[in-house]
């Protein structure tokens, strides 16, 4: 018993990566095999994955089973939200304009910045001491 139609789009943030199937449905969404309210637990990060849906419309209309790997969970909320910007690209082309407009087809560009030498994190000196 295979679904007939499925949607998929990945999505990153920060050192997170999301898998995302939309499936014409009720409206639930599964991330990785838990409810989107007892994975993440905050509404906050509830709200950021629904974002996508809300600016098309979409909300009732698709389940979403979601495999989220790495980082943290407000990483991991961002990279369910790209993908489910770019898997409802897929389901109709005109949903691109409403999707730009609010940013969620951007990649988030902004990583942790790498340790450098002679510094106790990215840009945290050793206590300084004139004598």
């Amino acid at each position: 018993m295979a679904a007939e139609v499925e949607y998929l789009g990945t999505g990153r943030r920060k050192t997170s990566t999301a898998r995302v199937r939309l499936i014409p449905g009720d409206g639930k969404i599964i991330v990785n095999n838990k409810p989107l309210s007892d994975y993440f637990g905050r509404d906050v990060l509830e709200q950021i994955v629904k974002q996508p849906l809300e600016a098309t419309g979409t909300l009732g209309e698709f389940d979403i089973i979601v495999k989220a790997e790495g980082g943290g969970t407000s990483g991991q909320a961002g990279a369910i939200r790209h993908g489910i910007a770019r898997a409802l690209l897929e389901t109709e082309g005109e949903y691109r304009d409403a999707l730009k407009k609010h940013g969620f087809l951007t990649r988030d560009p902004r990583m942790k910045e790498r340790k450098k030498y002679g510094r106790k994190k990215a840009r945290k000196s050793p206590q300084f001491s004139k004598r």
